[in-house]
């Protein structure tokens, strides 16, 4: 038992007694009363009348109570400086509430505690568990292990850098020497193989030279001729000629005719490749290289890092949505979402409703709307959000277990939304209508804020954007359909990275997959893109469904759900998600 337990007072000394015990409580209150019990339990040394309080109180009464001559006192091993008092009292902690998880002295057991079902002495609670170990202290062992871990590679980290930028100058020079060298190498080569054409050309060309100028003296011998009995033969002898001749003055005309329609110019010319043309410009602005600046996670880091891993996908269950009575329009489902049970969300924009499906896509729930929704997304186990598009207003609908939809309550919005995701558990993401910003921040209460992001300045419409939000590295996911890209913009940095695959084709629904990848309905491929977050196309499927629109995935990431906008052939689709 603790030192506190023992209270002597020489004072009150008996002559022939021993030391007489006195009464805490009693003590606490500037009396003194000599103690006749002991409480284990409580830790005190009591007088009747206090330890008659045992008998009160009904959590009071398995204490076990000896006599306090028979109790032994011992010195305290640890000082708890204050640890084992009650803040708001200022008394010992002697009870545990497990209905609230909190220690409780027995004025909070009496006054504060008095409607909970299980208050228990904190002696008990310990007396039925059985320990290990401290939790805190391998929590916090753990912690030290993993800060030490950041603090060596941040060592590391440091040290690597110095040694890459002390690098980089060598491997410049190095570079260039090698450059240098290669065009050396690349000089000689060249003027090489020019003078052995050249040897060969010339060859060519002196005997083509030398034929020529033998059919130039032949044809001035024949014009000479010619000349000679034109000017002083008679017309028989002129005939006779012109008959001799003719086979001759044939045979000069082919082969000159031949000579001059094989006739070419040699020229030699030396150019470098595209990627070796330097414009005319300073070598500051053009640098014939790529300067790379990363952040990287280490080895050890790597051990508990997300992974980006493909992802395959098994068809669970599949509907058509057609139109089934006269009275409703063909649907189309503006926006889809699973509740955290696995039940499914959909609003109709066509018939203004909005719908629950069971985990096998049987219709189980509908609720009627005032106005053609355009998204939703479930905002706790039973409750959904959902967005008109034309209205400043979010309306959030509560879900129960036997899917009874009703109004809960309506949050007022300055700007208008189409469609909205989860940031956080108070905040939105919702995409705009009419607004300089593609994305804003909502607040569970209706407060707006823009991004920190320096979105492209152009136009923005929900005709050709969707949009996702990643909650785990805080990145907005932004599609384009006119461009057919995706834009992951990374919010801590000011930072994006655009895909532009041709996997990837007027891309319109996107949600985030499993290891938050990226997944993206591609409306002229039919298929769904998953990307990660560095940009790498890591799978596509091809699905049974054209134009494929919205898409979303469960809490676990187990399952995923597609509809599509093909009209007469309009479907929902559940996918069940392995690795």
């Amino acid at each position: 038992m603790a030192e506190k337990g023992c209270i002597y007072k020489e004072k009150y000394e008996v002559p022939g007694k021993g030391k007489q015990i006195i009464c805490q409580p009693c003590l606490s209150k500037d009396k003194q009363t000599i103690a006749e019990k002991f409480c284990s339990t409580c830790d005190e040394f009591q007088c009747l009348e206090c330890s008659n309080v045992h008998n009160t109180h009904a959590f009071l009464r398995s204490h076990v109570l000896v006599n306090a001559n028979e109790a032994k006192t011992k010195q305290s091993s640890f000082d708890m400086k204050g640890l084992d008092q009650c803040y708001q009292h200022q008394e010992v902690l002697k009870f545990f509430c497990e209905d609230e998880n909190l220690l409780c002295c027995s004025t909070c057991a009496i006054v504060d505690h008095r409607k909970c079902q299980s208050v228990v002495e904190i002696q008990k609670v310990v007396e039925r568990k059985t320990y290990r170990g401290s939790t805190l202290k391998n929590k916090l062992q753990e912690m030290r292990q993993k800060a030490n871990i950041i603090v060596d590679s941040i060592v590391s980290s440091k040290a690597k850098l110095d040694e890459d930028i002390t690098e980089m100058p060598i491997k410049i020079k190095r570079m260039r020497d090698e450059v240098i060298k290669m065009f050396d190498e690349l000089e000689i080569s060249v003027v090489k193989h020019v003078e052995m054409f050249q040897n060969e050309t010339l060859k060519k060309l002196t005997m083509k030279q030398s034929q020529t100028k033998k059919y130039l003296a032949d044809i001035a011998t024949c014009l000479e001729t010619i000349d000679n009995v034109y000017q002083n033969g008679s017309l028989v002898q002129q005939f006779i000629v012109e008959q001799k001749m003719k086979n001759d003055v044939n045979v000069l005309h082919t082969n000159v005719g031949a000579e001059c329609h094989d006739l070419e110019t040699v020229t030699v010319t030396f150019d470098f490749d595209e990627t070796l043309k330097l414009p005319p410009l300073p070598i500051t602005d053009y640098v014939p290289g790529q300067l790379s600046v990363k952040f990287c996670l280490s080895e050890t880091a790597k051990v508990i890092a997300p992974v980006n891993k493909a992802m395959r996908t098994t068809l669970v269950n599949s509907i058509d949505l057609k139109q089934k009575r006269s009275k409703e329009k063909e649907p189309l489902y503006a926006g889809i979402d699973f509740l955290p049970d696995g039940r499914l969300v959909a609003v109709d924009n066509k018939n203004e409703k909005c719908l629950v499906y069971n985990e096998r896509l049987k219709k189980v729930g509908s609720y009627q709307l005032s106005y053609p929704p355009q998204s939703v997304v479930a905002v706790s186990e039973d409750e959904v959000a959902i967005t008109s598009g034309g209205a400043l207003k979010l309306d959030i609908l509560r879900v129960n277990k036997s899917n009874d939809i009703t109004l809960d309550r309506t949050i007022k919005v300055t700007t208008k939304y189409y469609s909205i995701c989860h940031k956080d558990d108070k905040y939105f993401v919702g995409e705009t209508n009419n607004h300089s910003s593609p994305v804003r921040i909502i607040s569970s209460t209706g407060k707006e804020k823009d991004f920190n992001i320096n979105f492209p300045s152009k136009s923005y419409s929900v005709t050709t954007n969707a949009y996702t939000y990643i909650r785990n590295s805080d990145k907005v996911v932004l599609t384009d359909r006119s461009e057919h890209t995706v834009c992951i913009y990374d919010v801590k940095t000011n930072t994006r990275v655009v895909v532009k695959d041709d996997q990837i084709k007027d891309p319109c629904g996107v949600a985030v997959g499993p290891y938050d990848t990226i997944l993206v309905c591609s409306n002229e491929t039919d298929c769904i893109v998953q990307i990660s977050q560095t940009g790498q196309i890591l799978s596509s499927y091809k699905i049974d469904m054209i134009f494929p629109k919205k898409i979303c995935v469960s809490r676990d990431r187990s399952f995923l759900a597609i509809t599509n906008a093909g009209e007469g052939e309009m479907k929902l689709q559940k996918f069940k998600i392995s690795h």
